[in-house]
């Protein structure tokens, strides 16, 4: 299991590969890659999110051992940005290594859900209108529901 918090843009390619390499018992891999996506009018400037280091380290080491205890997984990555990210930048991966493929995108659905609606980060929209932060989303925390 590998977890990483950081400001730094990551290189898809290099992680997946890295990831997947070393897993030869695993038939199946699972990434997931969530972008900056741009509002429906247009006009974000940027998205800066908000965390505190070890809070959010724990909380995603933990989320990730779940995940590994409820699915037959062989590996679990875990990769989430902070900082400021503009639309169209990476802001988040998953990535599960599984023997079958069922374990490995349940496991990858049910971190993303998690990351999307529970883990302890703070999002902040900015547009030439101002800053607002980001509110949660109902359908967000119903996703949750099913797990």
């Amino acid at each position: 299991m590998r977890i990483e918090v950081q400001e730094a843009p990551f290189d898809l390619g290099r992680e997946t590969s890295d990831f997947a390499s070393g897993h030869k018992d695993m038939g199946a891999i699972v990434t997931f890659t969530g972008v900056v996506r741009d509002l429906a009018r247009g006009d974000l400037d940027r998205m800066e999110i908000e965390h505190y280091p070890g809070m959010t380290q724990k909380a995603l080491e933990k989320i990730a051992a779940q995940a590994q205890a409820r699915w037959s997984l062989g590996d679990v990555l875990v990769i989430h940005r902070h900082g400021a990210l503009t639309p169209g930048e990476m802001i988040m991966m998953v990535a599960t290594a599984a023997p079958h493929r069922k374990d490995a995108f349940e496991a990858a659905e049910f971190l993303m859900d998690y990351l999307k609606s529970r883990a302890p980060f703070w999002k902040k929209e900015f547009t030439r209108d101002g800053a607002e932060w980001v509110a949660a989303k109902d359908a967000d925390e119903d996703a949750l529901t099913r797990w």
